[in-house]
């Protein structure tokens, strides 16, 4: 599993993000979780300090949409195991399956201060599969990075899977098409459901189908819905079908949601908002605005930030918040977008999203402000223990991060 260690923190301005910030003040890890956060915290003599005076302690950050591992920079289509585009609905398929933590983006996701990510399969099919959340750093495999290894179900709506099977002349080829196949594949899992129920009940044997149970999953609560969309009208689309089966909505981009902020705010449909560094690359981005991210927030919906990475950079995470507050997002809503928000509505919130007692000792100590473009993570922290480090004198005197590589970690 991520090594649990020991640290003390100390001096620091520490921003829990779940409540009020304290100046020259302690976060206290034992054995990998938080033991106390305050200004009068006793730190036992065995427990190795780092000071953080003049520097701001925050939670490590949730980049809520990723598919680092599952699309691998720099490997083409050896590294691209996103999209399984040979049938619409891949209930079945789990993203854990694919995940290469070797991918330098795990390395990238450390520089940006970046924990935590729930790592999704594509939006190439109406149906796309299961997502996982994992640490950004610390198993000897994936496994034992795993934070939660059942999140949601990734589904996609508009352009992506229209256009995948469109070329290929098949169902779905239309919006019409798309939603047909997440109804029909809900429909059937509502009967799966019903008839496993019925032979459970009468001691019976059933066959299993993994996609019908993950579906299942889903309409029993267990499981997000995760939609990929961007235009208000798939975001109704969206709302439609989670009406029609009940399921818990989670709105993937929305970045044309500001049209509808209001009717997600009265359902409380939250969103991951993004990506922002990106141009108007397709039609249903051409409403695409930063701006539509402060909108959403001040009509009460709750909001999270993604980078999509691969599609930018997942240590550019902190910096879309920093945009979005120049135009318009209120910064504490920005910290807890990268933290608070994405934890609870994803249900990680009793491991990871704040700096409180009982949660995972996940602690970035920054030069400053984080949401100050020119603020560095200085000190990584997971589970308690370092997993990066900025060290300023090196390179000539020009700086440089530096990863506990896994050769380092699990040496002997």
């Amino acid at each position: 599993m991520t090594t649990r260690s020991s640290v003390a923190i100390v001096h620091g301005t520490v921003v829990p993000v779940a409540s009020a910030p304290l100046e020259d003040a302690t976060v206290l890890v034992i054995d990998g979780r938080i033991a106390a956060v305050g200004t009068d915290v006793e730190v036992p003599p065995d427990v190795p300090v780092v000071d953080a005076a003049g520097r701001w302690v925050l939670p490590g950050f949730i980049e809520a949409h990723a598919h680092m591992g599952v699309s691998e920079e720099a490997q083409g289509w050896a590294g691209e195991d996103t999209n399984e585009m040979t049938d619409p609905n891949g209930a079945a398929l789990r993203a854990i399956d694919a995940i290469n933590p070797e991918d330098e983006g795990f390395r990238d996701a450390l520089v940006g201060g970046v924990t935590s990510a729930v790592v999704k399969p594509g939006s190439g099919n109406p149906i796309g599969g299961q997502t996982v959340a994992i640490k950004t750093w610390g198993g000897r495999t994936v496994d034992e990075q795993v934070i939660r290894e059942a999140v949601s179900v990734k589904s996609a709506l508009g352009e992506n899977p229209k256009r995948v099977y469109g070329d290929k002349k098949q169902l779905p080829s239309t919006r019409l098409g798309v939603a047909n196949v997440i109804r029909t594949a809900f429909v059937d899992a509502q009967n799966y459901v019903a008839r496993r129920d019925a032979a459970a009940e009468k001691g019976e044997p059933f066959d299993r189908d993994l996609g019908l149970e993950t579906l299942g999953r889903v309409l029993a609560g267990e499981l997000a819905w995760d939609q990929h969309v961007h235009r208000a009208d798939d975001i109704a689309t969206a709302l439609r079908l989670a009406d029609e089966f009940g399921y818990r909505l989670v709105i993937n981009h929305g970045t044309d949601g500001a049209a509808v902020a209001d009717v997600l705010a009265e359902r409380d449909v939250p969103v991951i908002f993004g990506p922002m560094l990106t141009s108007r690359s397709k039609v249903e981005l051409r409403d695409r605005d930063i701006a539509n991210l402060g909108a959403l927030a001040r009509a009460g919906v709750r909001v999270a930030i993604t980078t999509d990475h691969p599609v930018v950079p997942i240590n550019f995470l902190v910096h879309q918040a920093s945009f979005a507050v120049k135009e318009g997002l209120d910064r504490e809503t920005a910290l807890r977008a990268l933290t608070v928000h994405p934890a609870a509505f994803l249900g990680l919130d009793d491991r990871i999203g704040a700096l409180a007692p009982g949660l995972d000792g996940d602690v970035v100590i920054w030069s400053g402000d984080p949401l100050d473009v020119t603020s560095r993570a200085e000190h990584v922290f997971i589970t308690g223990t370092e997993a990066y480090r900025w060290d300023a004198a090196a390179n000539q005197g020009r700086g440089a991060g530096r990863v506990t590589e896994r050769r380092e970690r699990f040496a002997g």
